[in-house]
């Protein structure tokens, strides 16, 4: 049920149509539920880290990226010189394994450009099958040589400088500053356990049957409706604090007072300041009274949610236990990688699997390793404050998507899911970003903006060539009469509006820059330079302004 816009707290109708059960009344079995302390404690996240992976948790009180302080190790290891690795990468693998040995052998040794193109394609399809069937031992230990040929495409030493070699021997291997980049073998390893869902856009296939699946899907619903709940009471918690230090700080003024000069013991009247303070302390009151109601309306919703949780984990457990996403789940996940690869690189790319000094071109910071990637999020963030953060009940939520590396020659980054459709709550989206481009700075732009894309296209749902961001951008598309992919466009205008607008330097149409600016804003400091430097800007400016004194914004 839901009054003033808030959940009261019944159980979820198809919930409860599953367990054959009859929703409970709001507030119901309060003692078998955490105690409120939990609610806000971080020891209190449900569940808790995850086991058998290294996803990291969302953990929605954390507002930027750590600082990037180490990009390389200091020293090089010694795996890419040791003269066994190729033999290594390739041992265990049976007979896709020789076919690869074979066809990279011809290819590299023909002098005849047509025999060279064949050979090529020939190891592209060849490299793949090999490719998958390392990734299906991914969840185990692997070798090194197995290990930096799913990470970085290095299947063979010898086919890259040494100067690239000691490179990459730098490279941080663990995930140090724990934020969601995946390199290629800790994602399979991730969805390969069951830690990660599986990316495909079709439900993974399980080795039970549909009445279990169905349960999973109901608990990952139940878990993302009590992150949720938790999420607004925590919220509420916090503006309850502040209205109370207003409180305190209001009745201190008024407790303030003078003595009267020539009357011991006597002191002043009220001065006019603390009258009008009584009005200010009337406010609050009440704004802590609404408060109030609102707290206890959204801790029947927690403690409903958290009801429903702990009744369908009893209900997948007498089933069996959870469900076992089977060996499949890296099959797909593969493929899906590999369509990642095609979209990174795009049909006249270089779809060349492996890295090779014949197409390896970056620098240090131009290579996609995590902590580089990083460090463009953080800058993404730092202009677009609000890139990585998603609505929910009215409250804005950041939640970083998880980024899968790709070890292609690509030059676009791409969105594969704006976030889970099981958990629109606090689930993160999904973007690939190609590890080898001409420049990685447009890589995580394009990727950033194609997210920026399909979430607000997700949220407005069927009315996406109306409202928000997504509506207005479609609406001005379509009176310029312009053709192509609308999402091609606003990719390309997004790439300017933060490397060309937001160092002042108009590039954009007057109409998209006034869409960007009111739905992606910049971040503060960024709005006050640039109202000094342009009229265009300024004028802007004052529209927030005048938005903000109308509450209109």
């Amino acid at each position: 049920m839901v009054q003033d816009g808030i959940f009261q707290g019944d159980m979820d109708p198809e919930i409860a149509a599953l367990l054959g059960t009859s929703a409970p009344k709001a507030g119901a079995n309060r003692d078998s539920v955490p105690d409120y302390e939990t609610i806000f404690s971080v020891g209190g996240e449900i569940g808790g880290p995850l086991e058998g992976g290294e996803a990291p948790e969302v953990d929605l009180t954390v507002e930027h990226f750590p600082p990037v302080t180490k990009r390389l190790e200091s020293t090089s290891h010694a795996a890419f010189n040791d003269p066994a690795y190729y033999k290594a990468a390739l041992s265990g693998e049976g007979d896709i394994a020789q076919r690869v040995h074979t066809i990279l052998q011809k290819y590299l040794t023909t002098k005849d450009p047509k025999d060279r193109s064949v050979y090529r394609q020939q190891f592209i399809t060849a490299y793949w099958d090999f490719f998958t069937q390392v990734a299906k031992k991914s969840s185990g230990k692997l070798s090194d040589s197995k290990k930096y040929l799913l990470r970085f495409g290095i299947l063979h030493p010898a086919l890259i400088d040494a100067e690239t070699r000691d490179l990459f021997g730098k490279a941080v291997v663990a995930n140090e500053l724990n934020q969601p980049v995946f390199y290629l073998d800790e994602w399979f390893k991730n969805v390969g356990s069951g830690v990660v869902r599986n990316s495909s856009t079709d439900e993974v296939r399980v080795a039970r049957n549909n009445s279990q699946m169905k349960l999973q899907q109901l608990l990952e619903k139940a878990q993302g409706k009590l992150d949720g709940a938790r999420l607004i009471l925590r919220a509420k918690n916090d503006e309850r604090s502040n209205l109370e230090k207003m409180l305190q700080d209001r009745i201190s003024i008024v407790l303030e007072h003078y003595p009267v000069d020539g009357l011991q013991g006597v002191q002043a009247c009220y001065s006019e300041p603390q009258k009008r303070v009584f009005g200010d302390i009337q406010e609050l009151l009440k704004g802590l009274l609404k408060i109030d109601h609102e707290l206890d309306l959204n801790l029947k919703d927690y403690y409903q949610s958290d009801t429903d949780v702990k009744t369908l984990q009893q209900k997948v457990e007498e089933e069996g236990g959870a469900v076992q996403v089977d060996a499949r789940a890296v099959d797909t996940e593969v493929e899906t990688v590999r369509q990642m690869a095609k979209m990174t690189i795009g049909r006249q790319g270089n779809h060349y699997p492996i890295l090779s000094g014949e197409y390896f071109h970056c620098g240090p910071n131009d290579v996609g390793f995590r902590e580089n990637i990083i460090a463009e999020l953080t800058f993404v963030e730092s202009i677009d404050s609000e890139a990585f953060c998603r609505s929910y009940k009215n409250r804005l939520n950041r939640i970083v998507p998880y980024v899968v590396l790709i070890p292609s020659y690509g030059d676009t980054g791409v969105c594969w899911e704006p976030f889970d459709r099981f958990n629109r709550a606090t689930s993160r989206g999904r973007i690939a970003i190609p590890m080898y481009p001409k420049n990685l700075h447009i890589a995580v732009l394009s990727a950033v903006a194609d997210l920026r894309w399909q979430v607000a296209k997700e949220k407005a749902s069927y009315y996406w060539m109306e409202e928000g961001i997504t509506g207005n951008y479609y609406q001005w598309f379509s009176a310029q009469k312009l053709k192509g992919d609308v999402k091609e466009f606003f990719i390309q205008d997004y790439i300017a509006w933060m490397t060309k607008e937001s160092e002042g330097i108009q590039k954009l149409s007057k109409e998209v820059r006034g869409i960007f600016w009111r739905h992606m804003p910049f971040s503060k400091e960024i709005k006050e330079k640039l109202k000094t430097r342009s009229y265009v800007y300024q004028d802007l400016y004052q529209r927030d302004v005048n938005r903000s004194l109308s509450d209109g914004y």
